[in-house]
Formats: structure tokens, C-alpha cells, sequence
């Protein structure tokens, strides 16, 4: 597959995911990036929003990721950005957030899941 085909194909998947997520948001994603994870670690992105699920890919500080919004519990990163930080953090740290990436770095984008007490919002 040529490289206009595999962006074509992550544009669609892109805008289908986007669709099912609701009218509200389908518009961007949320740049969040990865932060307060340990010296040395990384932050893990799970297939399903759980610490024993499949590992997708991991990410040292400072990673910039692409949120869906979604986050467990009904959050949605995007009706954040009114609040503080302080209280960004406290909504969403015992949360699991959707993440949008290509963990194999060949186009083909899938959405996981990371913690949120390691992801703070991108300034």
C-alpha cells in the first residue's frame, strides 16, 4: 500500500471514529501529553482500560498524544478545558483516557488507553 493510501485509509478510520463519538466533539482531538510518569519509565498505552490488558505501545514524558476525549466514567477531555489545571488532574486521575496513535509506526492508527494520573494537558 503507497503512502497516499495509508494516510487516506487513517483519514477515514479517523472521521469514522470521530462520528461515533459525538456530534458535540467530532471536530479535533485533545493534545495531552504524557507527564509525572517515574525516571526512567514509561507510560504504557493498554488495548482495553485496564493494567492487565494487552500493551499497545509505551511512551516516555513529554510524549504529545492525541485524545479522543474519552475518558472512564463518563469524562470527556474536551468539556475540561474551562477548569484549572489542579482540577483537570483530579477529574481524570484515577480515570483510564482513549488515546488515538500508531503504536507500530506504519500508518495503521488504533485507539488505546492510558492512565490519567500520567497525562496532563498540552500547553
Amino acid at each position: 500500500m503507497n503512502i497516499f493510501s495509508r494516510i487516506a485509509a487513517a483519514l477515514a478510520v479517523a472521521a469514522m471514529t470521530l462520528a461515533n463519538a459525538g456530534q458535540s466533539h467530532a471536530t479535533a482531538f485533545a493534545a495531552w501529553q504524557v507527564a509525572n510518569v517515574p525516571f526512567g519509565d514509561t507510560l504504557n498505552v493498554r488495548k482495553y482500560p485496564s493494567g492487565t490488558s494487552q500493551k499497545q505501545a509505551a511512551y516516555p514524558n513529554g510524549t504529545v498524544l492525541q485524545m479522543t476525549g474519552k475518558c472512564t466514567g463518563g469524562i470527556n477531555l474536551l468539556d475540561l478545558a474551562h477548569h484549572s489545571y489542579w482540577q483537570q488532574k483530579q477529574k481524570i486521575r484515577h480515570r483510564w483516557c482513549q488515546v488515538w496513535h500508531d503504536p507500530a509506526q506504519n500508518g495503521q492508527f488504533v485507539t488505546g488507553w492510558v492512565y490519567g494520573k500520567y497525562i496532563t494537558r498540552f500547553q
